[in-house]
């Protein structure tokens, strides 16, 4: 053969052998643990705990060599990031590196995500980014500052700073609303008994939707980008979907029908509903926050309460934009991630992984959620189905209060191989869900098993009377505490942490009896330390109970939850009422 035939031979022989290893030859998937990491999974898939308890994890994302990113929901003096590293292949983290030393209000800090290169995450009122170079795990290129709130509001709940990315390179950023239904902020920002909404609801021309900003722009004010989109209260899950080009996100429903509206909605009614709405974000909608609310068990939209709706009517919703498809109400969507690897069978490619945080106020029913579901995608459409995908986090069932639970999905992301990724908010555990089963012969038979998922008190629909836990006499001042405390506060009185503090042992409670009557005649606003850790939230005042009420539920709660104090007078109550301005 000719020499130079046989080189040049060779030659196109390796490049196509390496252009073949390139395309098909990667490192063959770790083993994952014999327990699954305690979640119960489709058949052919696994788990394994790639991290345990890094700190409280929200929203995370991993980079082409497979170096994982965290946001944690307080920043350590290290910083607010973790990032990850594993150098054995065997799945397990054993680099861990804190960094992002930056101001991290409140506790719901979200946003990571990696986009051309940079690693975008975010506080409460700042979007930041830093350049990953290669090899490095831990960025040391100067933070920059992308996006600024620069509200006056202050700190509330829907705050959160996710962000996505268009196939153009566009950023996506929600404000969301300071309130529940457009109350009055100044006066009663968490409603009381029968309030109405404002109307128009002022909050709509700077919260209550979604933004859009130019790409690769710097040091950015709201006032930089356009409204995209509104009526949407407050998001944390949210995702582009590059393959029919649309933005994507799960709002989180307003809270408190039966406790503002108790003769018009029963506390079943106020567990279930409103829907957690599943919307294709498109240019120009309006999604009908605070006027309405999604209904899934109706299949529609229903004009909210504030604003003369019982549940039924649909009035001035008739012409706002639907949903793709509603979940039950409180599961609280979290993050949203459309998958599109090859490592799973071939129907999840395109659909979307939905990680439910779990409810806090369901009371007096169980807590439902804590799982991860898959919505299945056909032709770029949902389908309008949904099916657990990834349970078992919560680790007990049912979960009667939020701090039964010992991990709560948080975050989702992508591995370079197609594997997924979650993150936890209680200790920081991040588990990697691996398929090895047969791709071909993957369908319904596989599947059988998590459909029973769906029968389990944190994913089926309660009884209205077996299920509630309230059911028969209770004491008076337990019944007003179960009525109208433990929405928030649990049955339990641990609260939720980062949202909602607890009452067990603590000042706030068995201290000055003054500030604590005058605290639920008046609420709370602005930050606060209880036992050690910080919250910054509104609590609503409850002036619209009697004195009679409010010294029955506060001479409960300083006997019960491990305080041992005196009890609460009716005519102490009265004194501090006449003095309230």
């Amino acid at each position: 053969m000719n020499h130079s035939l046989s080189s040049c031979y060779c030659f196109f022989f390796s490049l196509a052998l390496l252009t073949f290893c390139v395309s098909s030859c990667q490192a063959p998937l770790p083993i994952a643990d014999a327990d699954n990491g305690g979640l119960t999974l489709p058949e052919g898939f696994g788990a394994l705990v790639v991290v345990d308890s890094i700190g409280r994890g929200r929203h995370l994302a991993v980079n082409d060599n497979g170096d994982i990113y965290v946001k944690l929901r307080y920043a350590k003096e290290t910083g607010s990031n973790v990032a990850l590293r594993d150098t054995t292949g065997d799945g397990k983290a054993d680099i861990i590196r804190y960094f992002g030393a930056y101001k991290d209000e409140g506790s719901l800090a979200n946003g990571m995500r990696i986009h051309e290169g940079y690693l975008y995450y975010s506080a409460a009122r700042v979007v930041y980014r830093s350049r990953l170079e290669p090899g490095k795990l831990v960025p040391d290129s100067p933070m920059e500052v992308v996006l600024t709130d620069d509200h006056e509001h202050g700190i509330h709940w829907h705050i959160t700073k996710p962000m996505s990315f268009d196939n153009e390179g566009n950023l996506y950023v929600p404000f969301g609303s300071p309130s529940n239904a457009c109350q009055d902020l100044v006066n009663k920002p968490g409603g009381i008994p029968g309030s109405e909404g404002l109307d128009p609801c002022p909050e709509l021309i700077e919260h209550g939707g979604v933004w859009k900003f130019p790409k690769d722009k710097l040091g950015m004010t709201q006032k930089d980008g356009e409204l995209y989109a509104t009526g949407i209260r407050s998001v944390v899950a949210m995702d582009y979907h590059p393959e029919d080009e649309e933005l994507y996100l799960l709002m989180h429903g307003r809270d408190n029908l039966h406790l503002l509206y108790p003769e018009t909605f029963t506390p079943w009614e106020s567990a279930i509903l409103p829907s957690e709405e599943f919307i294709r974000v498109r240019e120009g909608g309006d999604y009908g926050w605070p006027y309405c609310y999604y209904d899934h068990i109706q299949g529609k939209k229903v004009l909210a309460p504030e604003y003369g709706g019982d549940g039924k009517i649909t009035g001035r919703c008739e012409g706002m934009d639907d949903p793709v498809m509603g979940f039950p109400g409180h599961w609280a969507p979290n993050d949203l991630l459309f998958y599109k690897g090859d490592q799973f069978p071939e129907r999840y490619k395109g659909g979307a992984f939905v990680a439910f945080h779990g409810s806090t106020n369901r009371a007096p029913y169980p807590q439902s959620g804590y799982f991860v579901a898959f919505v299945p995608f056909e032709n770029g459409q949902a389908t309008g189905e949904w099916e657990v995908f990834a349970n078992g986090f919560a680790g007990t069932d049912p979960i009667v209060n939020v701090s039964d639970a010992e991990f709560r999905p948080m975050g989702l992301a992508e591995g370079p191989d197609g594997s997924l990724y979650i993150s936890d908010s209680n200790k920081g555990r991040i588990w990697r869900i691996l398929y090895t089963g047969d791709k071909t012969n993957f369908g319904d038979a596989q599947l059988a098993a998590m459909e029973e998922q769906k029968l389990l008190p944190n994913v089926r629909r309660p009884d209205p009377e077996k299920d509630n836990l309230d059911r028969g006499q209770q004491p008076t001042g337990n019944k007003v505490y179960s009525t109208y405390c433990a929405p928030c506060h649990q049955r339990d009185g641990k609260g939720a942490s980062g949202r909602i503090p607890g009452l067990h042992q603590t000042d706030w409670v068995s201290g000055d009896k003054e500030r604590l009557i005058r605290i639920v005649l008046q609420g709370l606003d602005g930050e606060i330390e209880v036992n050690g850790e910080r919250y910054d939230n509104v609590m609503p005042a409850h002036g619209f109970l009697d004195d009679t009420q409010i010294a029955s539920v506060l001479t409960f709660i300083r006997e019960n939850f491990g305080n041992q104090a005196g009890a609460v007078l009716p005519e102490e109550v009265a004194a501090l009422r006449s003095d309230t301005p």
